[in-house]
Parts: C-alpha cells; structure tokens; sequence
C-alpha cells in the first residue's frame, strides 16, 4: 500500500485506499511559500493500530523537506507525531 497525494490549490492531502476504500488521510494546507499547516489525520477504525497515521504524517514531512517547508501541526495526531519522533525536528515551525 503506497501514500498517494492530491492537491487542489493551497490545499492537499496524503491518503492510503485499497480497492478503490480510503483507509487514512492527512489534509494539509501551504500557509505561505514556507509554512504547511498539517490540520487533519484519520485512519477508519478497522485499520487503526497498523501505523497507517504515521505514515501519512511521514509523507507530509518528506514532502515539507522536498519543498524547503516548514510544518505547523495543528491536527492532534500530527502533535503527538512530531513530539514523539525528534527526527521530524528540522521540519518543525
């Protein structure tokens, strides 16, 4: 299962589907030319507690650092991500 991305305009997301069924989703919004706004992950129930939010949370900040941005989360899980993982500190806003 591969993180894909849509965008339109300003705003965007990061999603995981299998057969054609959304499992998780991270909706992002680029604030400026360097800020992005991580402001909602859900995964479906039936597939929570297989890291799906992680991963999307991981995509956005690889997307962050492909495009020199940096990332304010203002979604709780995405809190709770980078608080936990100081890897993501260099993305950070």
């Amino acid at each position: 299962m591969q993180v894909q991305q849509e965008n339109i305009g300003d705003e965007g997301s990061f999603y995981l589907e299998q057969d054609g069924k959304r499992l998780g989703e991270m909706r992002y919004e680029i604030m400026s030319d360097k800020e992005m706004d991580i402001y909602h992950t859900e995964v479906d129930p039936e597939f929570q507690g297989q890291h799906l939010g992680e991963k999307l949370v991981e995509a956005g900040v690889n997307f962050a650092r492909k495009n020199k941005l940096k990332i304010t989360p203002s979604c709780t899980f995405a809190k709770t991500i980078f608080a936990r993982n100081q890897s993501y500190k260099d993305v950070l806003a």
